[in-house]
């Protein structure tokens, strides 16, 4: 155990799907946990069919799988139950993402699976949680962001409420989760049992917007802007965000506006005055930020010192000066993929150089082999496993 592998030494059973549990497991063995990932037989994990596939990969399955072992079981099969039976000996944290009731009849919920190893934390992570009315529908992350407000919330200027196109609901759910498990695994050193974790993207989401739901439910049901001018803004040769809402940048941004008089309107006296008079301050403002390109207000507001950036594309922003030389992204090569990938950073987790193990996103089925064979299982009883569909393990040219 160290500062740069705080959880090596535990060990982790993941049964879930999809992003939010399999990106709480990634995250656990980006800090040295060995992460054994139990997968269906054929496919694998739903996630390895969102979006363009590259063998038996696609950007979702990267991203959550990033530095584990995978295990291909027929789950629905007494011999296939053993073998994750035999999995859970030892282990210190179990993660499931299956609907409300599914690993029950599975035969691996909490009840059971805490009475063979007392001290597991289990975690499990689901739609709109365990229990209330919604419990058993499926639900991804457009369908939670349409539930909690926050579509509603992001409307464009079309007045159109729009889905933000990051999954915010399944990765601020993956955090939360992450979280919760590290402070139990802290928690855990003085307790004598385990405990169970329930984690669900409603939450996730909810907590998310936290500030935004408190004021809005405070001021009438809409949050009223923090001040302007602020906001996006075209410009002759793209769009910009600027932020002057406080007295000292709306003097500068007159100044490098060429509107030096503008300041001293009494219309925008003061962030309270901009504010009642925004349809009138909009109406100079706008026009006089489209005349010039970006380039020319980036220097200008620079040297003003107030808050903007250009809107950048992904590929713009790969090729930022700023997050080449900070490391932020590692490229990394994946099964499959024919190019490596940008992967960001984990803040504050030494990067993984490219070809270790935890730079690498197994194929389903890629460590079944090895992971049986440390759980005792002998190279008969494997090859039997392997014959008669028990467990599936990952074709050389695959890997």
């Amino acid at each position: 155990m160290s500062y740069d592998a705080p959880f090596a030494g535990l060990k982790v059973i993941d049964l879930s799907q999809g992003i939010a549990g399999p990106y709480c497991a990634m995250l656990l063995a980006q800090h040295g946990a060995q992460v054994v990932k139990v997968e269906s037989i054929g496919e694998g994990d739903w996630a390895r069919a969102l979006g363009v596939r590259y063998g038996s990969h696609t950007a979702f399955s990267i991203i959550g799988n990033l530095g584990k072992r995978s295990i291909a079981v027929d789950l629905k099969t007494a011999a296939g139950k053993q073998v994750v039976w035999r999995l859970l000996e030892g282990a210190d944290v179990f993660l499931e993402g299956f609907r409300p009731g599914v690993i029950r009849r599975l035969g691996f919920d909490y009840d059971s699976v805490s009475a063979r190893v007392p001290g597991i934390l289990y975690l499990s992570i689901s739609g709109f949680g365990q229990t209330g009315p919604l419990a058993e529908r499926p639900a991804m992350d457009p369908v939670l962001q349409a539930y909690t407000g926050l579509m509603t919330e992001n409307r464009g200027e079309d007045g159109i409420p729009h889905r933000v196109p990051v999954i915010v609901a399944d990765m601020s759910t993956a955090l939360y989760a992450y979280q919760a498990l590290a402070s139990a695994l802290y928690a855990r050193r003085d307790e004598t049992h385990g405990r169970y974790i329930d984690v669900s993207l409603m939450q996730g989401v909810t907590a998310l917007q936290a500030i935004r739901l408190m004021a809005c439910h405070l001021e009438g049901g809409t949050m009223k802007p923090g001040g302007a001018p602020g906001g996006v803004f075209q410009t002759a040769d793209g769009w910009m965000s600027i932020l002057a809402i406080n007295d000292r940048d709306w003097k500068s941004l007159c100044t490098v506006m060429d509107m030096p008089t503008l300041a001293a309107d009494p219309r925008f006296a003061d962030p309270a005055s901009r504010l009642a008079n925004d349809v009138a301050l909009y109406a100079i403002v706008r026009p006089a930020i489209a005349a010039r390109p970006c380039a020319d207000w980036t220097r200008r507001l620079t040297d003003a010192r107030i808050m903007h950036e250009r809107l950048n594309s992904y590929a713009e922003f790969l090729d930022q000066p700023q997050v080449r030389d900070t490391g932020l992204i590692q490229w990394l090569s994946q099964a499959g993929v024919p190019q490596p990938v940008p992967v960001p950073a984990l803040p504050g987790t030494p990067p993984a150089p490219d070809g270790t193990p935890r730079a690498e996103a197994p194929v389903p089925g890629q460590h079944t082999r090895a992971i049986l064979a440390e759980h005792g299982f002998a190279p008969p009883e494997i090859a039997a496993l392997l014959a008669n569909g028990t467990v599936a393990a990952a074709a050389q040219k695959d890997i």
